[in-house]
């Protein structure tokens, strides 16, 4: 007598596999809920922020012409009236976030392509991680540094009053970003495929055309990625330029005049003002701005970034 059996029915070895997926499915799923809620989180708050910003400070253009606000050069919150002109803090902004980042993008790539294509492991390993401390000193001990040691340097090399100065500022912010700037650059090329590397070795080109015209296009994505960073850590700065910008009122001339950010600004002022007044408007409206001008940072960077890659992808 013959025992048949159900082709449909599962066996004893299907059974658990089909456990086990179903668990994966449900892991699956609640990793991408976990996802979805932090995505979700991430733009309340930016919305939460942009509406505060936005209540806050526009406010401030019933009682100042917007075109004054932004290019008056003359700034007395207890004049009566009142008078709010950010053309000093915004010229001063752009100035000291432009220095920084001409001096820290060429330092931080080439750094970054030294660790990643040309040091031997064991320097790689043991210069990395110190790079990456420096990214967490704190940024008033930034300011005692260019207080004690880059301020007089900078005095005497110009011949100035004082070393308190845009220039000075630019420099320490360059420092304060080449940690971001060399640590995600680094990441970028070490992950550029071998391959790419091994077909320009094979069609004669040396090691420094590799990294420059093969694994820096490559990584391009992550090191614009690693700029805007630098440049966000510049531009939002504040205890740094405040100890050592020299907290001048006036529109600079050169980078080696005493000059005040959006930030410092708004550090110097929030003290002071009073909660809904004028003078609270107007710092808000400076957050809004600084905002725009760091939205707007980004964009151009996407649009360059998107030009790059079909220039490459040809």
């Amino acid at each position: 007598m013959t025992q048949t059996t159900n082709p449909s029915s599962p066996t004893a070895a299907e059974v658990p596999s089909r456990g086990l997926k179903r668990r994966l499915r449900l892991g699956e799923r609640v990793i991408e809920g976990w996802i979805f809620l932090a995505g979700l989180l991430a733009i309340v708050v930016l919305l939460g922020i942009i509406f505060i910003l936005l209540k806050e400070g526009l406010p401030v253009f019933a009682n100042t012409n917007p075109w004054d606000f932004l290019f008056g050069t003359h700034w007395y919150p207890n004049a009566d009236p009142s008078v709010f002109g950010i053309a000093p803090f915004l010229v001063s902004t752009l100035m000291i976030t432009l220095i920084s980042t001409i001096i820290a993008v060429p330092v931080g790539v080439a750094c970054a392509a030294y660790l990643s294509e040309v040091a031997p492991p064991k320097v790689a390993e043991t210069v990395k991680p110190i790079i990456e401390i420096l990214a967490g000193i704190p940024s008033v001990m930034m300011g005692f540094i260019g207080l004690a040691l880059l301020s007089p340097f900078v005095q005497s090399l110009f011949h100035l009053n004082t070393g308190l100065c845009g220039l000075t500022a630019a420099i320490m912010l360059s420092l304060m970003s080449l940690p971001i700037i060399v640590s995600v650059s680094e990441d970028a090329l070490h992950a550029v495929p071998r391959e790419f590397k091994e077909a320009s070795y094979a069609l004669g080109a040396t090691k420094w055309e590799t990294i420059w015209h093969v694994c820096i296009p490559a990584a391009l994505s992550g090191i614009a990625a690693a700029i805007m960073l630098g440049v966000g850590r510049a531009i939002g700065e504040t205890m740094t330029v405040l100890m050592v910008a020299g907290n001048a009122l006036a529109v600079p001339a050169s980078p080696v005049d005493p000059m005040t950010t959006m930030t410092a600004a708004i550090a110097n002022s929030i003290g002071n003002a009073v909660r809904g007044g004028v003078q609270y408007q107007a710092i808000f409206a400076i957050g809004l701005i600084l905002f725009i001008l760091t939205l707007g940072v980004n964009i151009i960077a996407e649009r360059v970034l998107e030009r790059q890659k079909r220039k490459f992808s040809r």
